[in-house]
């Protein structure tokens, strides 16, 4: 059995002006998770990440990291279990050069050294950065930008890693350059989690899906489960990737018996089709 790092317990959120922009949420997200979380803006996602965080607290229930209460540790302690990346990475950017800019959350943890050298040059490795270590971060192309903010999260060490739209602004190769980071991450048994818009990267890497519709968790489950619940996915005004929408308006001529997810899954059908009407 895996072991839970997050548990949401009957979570409710209500702003100050009395808005309620979650309401009786419920889930547990376990280690090495790649967990995608969707929905229409307003669906509470942003409001949901804060909470994990440690941004805002529970109005109702609890939130549990990594055996911890939310409600009972600081900001600051719980950046250390979770790493938090902002849709707009310049808001997390201040130093004079990418290596400082990394370096700082490691000093601010008042580890020696050595720890703080070789956790930097780590981050910078997994993140391609190296040769931008003296660069001014500001000055850096928008995906570069980004992987300095990824790379100083890494460098912290937390258990989980939380993107929020982490591929706003991006071109194709600066996307999947960011979310190869996300998956290596995971692979080295970290725990993921990514909110975005972009359904062809939620079918690409993301092993879960949790759908949030009007402050409610309406849907969550693997992701080719979710995106063959069509019907559901439109209360949140989710579509399914263009790939799973095209392989399922071919099903009369091109029966499977999965949801598809990727291009390459469906030229295998496509293949294997012609292949049999060819014997």
């Amino acid at each position: 059995m895996r072991e839970p790092v997050i548990q949401v317990d009957h979570l409710t959120y209500t702003y100050p002006n009395g808005f309620e922009a979650l309401h009786d949420v419920s889930f547990t997200i376990e280690k090495n998770d790649f967990v995608a979380i969707i929905g229409q803006n307003g669906a509470g996602k942003s409001t949901l990440l804060k909470n994990l965080v440690g941004l805002h607290k529970p109005t109702q229930g609890n939130i549990i990291v990594d055996g911890v209460n939310t409600r009972e540790i600081s900001v600051a302690r719980l950046s250390t279990k979770v790493g938090f990346v902002l849709q707009n990475p310049d808001r997390q950017l201040f130093a004079d050069s990418v290596e400082e800019e990394i370096r700082f959350g490691p000093q601010n943890l008042k580890l020696d050294k050595a720890e703080i050298d070789a956790r930097v040059e780590h981050a910078m490795e997994q993140t391609g950065l190296i040769r931008l270590r003296r660069e001014f971060p500001m000055a850096l192309s928008a995906g570069d930008r980004a992987k300095v903010v990824i790379a100083s999260v890494i460098a912290m060490q937390p258990e989980i890693i939380i993107l929020d739209e982490p591929t706003t602004g991006q071109d194709r190769r600066g996307c999947a350059q960011i979310m190869d980071i996300a998956k290596e991450f995971q692979r080295r048994g970290h725990t993921v989690i990514v909110v975005t818009h972009a359904m062809s990267l939620v079918a690409e890497y993301a092993d879960r899906v949790i759908v949030m519709c009007k402050g409610r968790r309406i849907l969550d489950g693997p992701t080719a489960e979710v995106f063959a619940q069509e019907e559901k996915l439109k209360e949140s005004f989710v579509l399914p990737p263009q790939v799973t929408r095209l392989a399922r308006a071919m099903s009369a001529v091109l029966p499977v018996d999965h949801t598809i997810l990727s291009t390459q899954e469906l030229s295998g059908c496509i293949a294997a089709r012609v292949q049999a009407n060819q014997m």
